[in-house]
C-alpha cells in the first residue's frame, strides 16, 4: 500500500509538474504574440517606405525598375508604350542589424546616385495595448552623374541631399493596413531646378494595402509635396507622386507591379522631381522585387 501511495503521490507532482511547464510555456507564447506581425507585406509600398524592418541578421537583395511615359508626347507605340525607355533601375542591399534596426545601401540610374538609409522601429502596434506602430527613416544621397553646367556642383557637398521621415502605420484587419508618413528632404541650393523652388520640402505621404487573395494585395501611395511648403508659381510644372500597384507574395519573395507618376525610385529624388502627371500620359509602368536571406546561425533540430 506504501509503495502505491508512494507511485500516486510521484505521479500527481509529474502531472502538476507538467501542468506547471505548460502554463509557463503558454505564459510565454503569449508574451511573444502580443505584437502585430505584418502591418505590410514589404518594407516598401509603390514610391514610399512602409513602417516594416528587416528581421535580425536578415539580408534583403531589392531591384527596381520605371519604365518611359506610356502616353503622351515621350509615350505611345513607338516607345512600346514606355517598355523601350528606363528612366530608373535601382539596386539595394537591406540588411537587419536588430529586429528594429535596418541600415541599407543602394544605386539608383537617375542623376547616377548613390544612397544609405537607416530605418528603426520605435513603437510596435500591440493588441488592446499599442493602436500604433511607428518607424523612423533617414535616407541620404550622392549625385556622382557629369554636372550639366560648368558651376552646377562647384564643392562636394552639392551632390548630397538628405531625407527623413517619420512612418505612423496601422494595420486594422488582417486583410487593410493604412500608414501616414510626414517627412522633410533637405538639398543644397545647387540640386534645385527652377530658381523660384524651395531648397527643402515637406511632404506629407499616405498609403494603404488592401489583401484580396492569400497571396495578393493591391498597394497604392500618394505624396503632398506641392502646396506645402512648395511655391505655387514656378517655372517648372511639379505634380504630387502617386503610384497604384499590385503585390505578390511568392515564397521569399515579394514582388509588386505597379505604376507611377515618377520617374525616380528613391524619395530624395522623386520628391523634388517629379514632373510626370497621369492627366497627360506620364504615368509609366513599373517593378519592385525583393530576394530575403537568412545570414543567422542554422537552428539544428533536437
Amino acid at each position: 500500500m506504501k509503495k502505491l501511495l508512494l507511485i500516486q503521490f510521484l505521479l500527481l507532482c509529474s502531472i502538476l509538474q507538467a501542468q506547471d511547464v505548460d502554463s509557463l510555456m503558454a505564459n510565454l507564447s503569449e508574451e511573444k504574440d502580443y505584437r502585430v506581425q505584418a502591418t505590410f507585406k514589404s518594407p516598401r509600398l509603390v514610391l514610399l517606405q512602409t513602417n516594416e524592418t528587416q528581421k535580425a541578421k536578415n539580408l534583403a537583395f531589392w531591384v527596381g525598375h520605371r519604365f518611359g511615359d506610356i502616353g503622351g508626347e515621350f509615350g505611345g507605340s513607338n516607345t512600346l508604350f514606355g517598355l523601350d525607355i528606363a528612366t530608373d533601375l535601382y539596386l539595394g542591399f537591406d540588411y537587419g542589424i536588430t529586429d528594429a534596426l535596418t541600415v541599407g545601401i543602394g544605386r539608383s540610374k537617375f542623376n547616377e546616385s548613390y544612397s544609405g538609409l537607416v530605418k528603426y522601429r520605435l513603437l510596435w502596434q500591440e493588441e488592446d495595448s499599442m493602436p500604433l506602430s511607428v518607424t523612423l527613416f533617414g535616407q541620404s544621397s550622392w549625385i556622382t552623374r557629369e554636372p550639366f553646367s560648368r558651376n552646377e556642383f562647384d564643392k562636394e557637398s552639392d551632390r548630397i541631399s538628405h531625407f527623413f521621415q517619420v512612418i505612423i502605420a496601422r494595420k486594422f484587419s488582417p486583410g487593410v493596413s493604412f500608414m501616414i508618413n510626414p517627412g522633410f528632404l533637405i538639398r543644397p541650393e545647387a540640386q534645385v531646378q527652377d530658381i523660384d523652388d524651395s531648397d527643402n520640402l515637406f511632404a506629407l505621404g499616405i498609403g494603404g494595402r488592401v489583401k484580396i487573395f492569400k497571396r495578393i494585395s493591391i498597394i497604392a501611395d500618394y505624396t503632398f509635396v506641392n502646396g506645402l511648403s512648395r511655391p505655387d508659381d514656378l517655372q517648372t510644372d511639379y505634380y504630387n507622386p502617386f503610384g497604384v500597384g499590385v503585390e505578390i507574395e511568392t515564397g521569399g519573395h515579394v514582388f509588386a507591379l505597379n505604376f507611377q507618376n515618377s520617374q525616380a525610385i528613391i524619395a530624395n529624388n522623386f520628391i523634388p522631381n517629379t514632373t510626370k502627371s497621369w492627366s497627360d500620359g506620364g504615368v509609366r509602368f513599373g517593378f519592385m522585387i525583393s530576394r530575403n536571406f537568412n545570414l543567422g546561425p542554422k537552428k539544428i533540430a533536437n
